[in-house]
């Protein structure tokens, strides 16, 4: 039977550190709290060097890939594992289970790995984190809260709720771009051909027939040269931008600035705020609810903010919950979230149900996100296509007005 190694705390808060003979770590678990102890740290003694092991493990066969591993996959995985170990099945047998039935990739691979680490003494929160590609750092400090605590089917299980949410959450702000950006894009793609092959057409019989040119029709005729003549900078400037961009946000004053910019964007600076709060409370709460303590949870939001304004703000928190003050407060006093987040979260405090305050605050926050993004499509229709009308009359009226010009004339002549 394997050995644990434990560290614990007992009644009076004292540190103790011995070791316990389980089938596995729930069951060492389980014994530990039966000796009126609190487990803190619980890992599989290695076998000693020179010591005949028995394993059982499998050979392995590692396919060949290219990219890393799907946030569906990875989602998928959670539950399943979150399953497997709610039925009470040992965390090995549950990963050779997932990993055997899994299609060839990078994550059949990953959990083949960690599946013999964690045969091999290893816990499973140290197998995943030497995999950062798919189980970064949020992840496995929430197993390991699971593993200390006791409850990793239900930090799993709180995991792949937590990873299904913020992905619908990606998937609707993304859908809600697909519209402007395919009508853009079809219309770039309507006045590229318009300059390239109409336009010229109409400007050569104008010249021809030595007709002066319109205000309008010169502009568009100095235009349409101009796209003919220097088209390499049209395709030039977005990857410019995006470039620019780059080279901005690699400095922490750009990406400062960047971040701050975004939170006051007329129309948009609305659901990007929203969105931020939302992954942060979310992000926090789940930390907190799965045991994980409350200095690292802010850590670990912090670093997953995905916005430096934010990250300032959690920063600020940290330092002052450190020292002993409430959350709510600094909160409050670095202007980011809404009165009413700073008041749930103070009300939670209060209450001692931090953890479910925060995720009514990242769901209502994801329902307004949702109807924000909802209307801003719904008025972005409208102004592409009067955008679009615009440039299409714009079109039509400097190309008909010579050849309202040139039918006067005719029409003169023949009197």
């Amino acid at each position: 039977m394997p050995t644990f190694e434990f560290e614990a705390m007992n009644a009076e808060g004292k540190a103790i550190v011995d070791q316990v003979d389980a089938r596995n770590q729930d069951e060492a678990i389980a014994k530990i709290r039966g000796m009126a102890l609190f487990p803190t740290r619980v890992t599989q003694k290695k076998a000693e060097t020179g010591q005949r092991r028995t394993s059982t493990r499998r050979i392995r066969k590692k396919s060949f890939t290219i990219g890393g591993v799907s946030g569906k996959d990875l989602t998928g995985f959670t539950r399943q594992l979150s399953t497997l170990t709610d039925a009470g099945i040992p965390i090995v047998q549950a990963l050779n289970i997932l990993e055997g039935q899994m299609r060839a990739g990078a994550l059949k691979n990953i959990v083949g790995s960690v599946a013999d680490e964690v045969e091999g003494g290893a816990s499973l929160s140290e197998a995943m984190a030497k995999h950062p590609k798919a189980f970064d750092e949020l992840y496995c400090n929430m197993v390991k809260a699971g593993e200390t605590g006791g409850m990793l089917d239900l930090v799993l299980q709180r995991l792949a709720d937590f990873r299904e949410k913020a992905a619908r959450l990606k998937r609707r702000v993304v859908g809600a771009l697909i519209y402007p950006v395919a009508v853009l894009s079809i219309a770039t793609l309507i006045l590229a051909g318009l300059i390239k092959w109409i336009i010229p057409s109409f400007i050569d019989m104008f010249l021809e027939m030595e007709v002066k040119l319109p205000a309008a029709t010169q502009l568009l005729l100095d235009i349409t040269s101009w796209c003919t003549k220097y088209w390499y900078v049209l395709p030039a400037v977005p990857v410019g931008i995006f470039v620019l961009y780059k080279i901005i946000v690699s400095t922490r004053i750009g990406r400062l600035t960047v971040d701050w910019t975004k939170f006051h964007v007329p129309l948009f600076g609305s659901i990007v705020n929203k969105s931020a709060i939302a992954r942060f409370t979310r992000t926090f709460g789940t930390l907190i609810g799965s045991g994980v303590p409350i200095l690292e949870a802010l850590n670990i939001s912090r670093d997953t903010a995905g916005n430096m304004v934010l990250a300032n703000a959690i920063q600020s928190v940290h330092d002052s919950v450190r020292e002993g003050d409430p959350i709510a407060a600094p909160l409050g006093q670095s202007k980011v979230c809404d009165d009413i987040v700073v008041n749930m979260i103070d009300v939670g405090e209060e209450t001692g149900n931090l953890d479910a305050m925060l995720m009514k605050v990242a769901d209502n926050y994801d329902q307004e996100v949702d109807v924000a993004v909802e209307g801003l499509t719904r008025l972005m229709e409208p102004i592409l296509v009067v955008g679009m009308g615009v440039v299409v009359g714009f079109i039509v009226i400097a190309l008909f007005m010579p050849l309202v010009s040139i039918m006067s004339a005719l029409s003169g002549s023949t009197k």
